[in-house]
């Protein structure tokens, strides 16, 4: 059973996934109390699934881009677990767990999360053979200017305010708002990617995986 973690954002989540079905599925959103809700958290989730941490085989973990105390929170909990348990530990990009469970389409995907300090962290994706496909790097940009870039449709989906999703729904002609639902980051999507990369032997050493933290553009 592998235990999924993202803690990227002010929107934390955790999962179980047995490579055959989750198990259990947690997401909440959380007033920069990251560090006291994630324990207690898990303790219920696994109370739920009825399942114990000796259970756990393998981790895996968000790695932004995001906040920068919210990423540092998550990776030193599944870290210490890590090391704790000697188990296996995958990082996935945050980027990535947004864009994989959206329809596949033949216009351009852009995923975003807050970044702070009114940004936003912006990957740009096209559609491949095995889902959606990041190009190039993802960046920090202010809202204003991944507006004013979208020039020709584009699928929008991830953490966007309501003021944000009315301006960008302005620009009808170019811009595919995903709904609501669509754009919350769910860790069972996490789960799934990072077992995938378990499974393959592709792990990361706990010591040397760090939190993915981007410039501004």
């Amino acid at each position: 059973m592998l235990l999924a973690v993202d803690t990227s954002t002010a929107q934390i989540g955790l999962a179980l996934y047995d490579g055959t079905q989750v198990l259990g599925e947690l997401s909440w959103m959380s007033h920069q109390h990251h560090t006291t809700e994630l324990a207690p958290a898990l303790a219920g989730l696994l109370a739920h699934a009825a399942a114990t941490m000796d259970q756990v085989s393998a981790l895996g973990v968000a790695i932004g881009p995001g906040s920068f105390t919210a990423l540092r929170v998550g990776l030193a909990f599944v870290k210490g677990v890590a090391v704790a348990r000697r188990l296996p530990l995958v990082g996935i990009w945050t980027l990535d767990v947004l864009a994989t469970p959206l329809p596949m389409s033949r216009l351009p995907l852009i995923a975003v999360v807050q970044a702070g300090r009114e940004k936003l962290a912006a990957g740009w994706y096209k559609a491949g053979k095995d889902g959606w496909q990041a190009q190039g790097e993802a960046r920090v940009v202010t809202f204003k200017s991944l507006a004013d870039a979208i020039t020709s449709p584009t699928i929008i989906c991830g953490e966007l305010n309501a003021e944000q999703r009315q301006r960008l729904g302005r620009k009808r002609a170019n811009v595919i708002l995903a709904s609501p639902a669509q754009c919350v980051r769910r860790p069972a999507v996490l789960a799934e990617l990072a077992w995938l990369r378990f499974q393959a032997g592709k792990v990361d050493e706990p010591a040397s995986l760090a939190p993915i933290y981007l410039h501004t553009a």
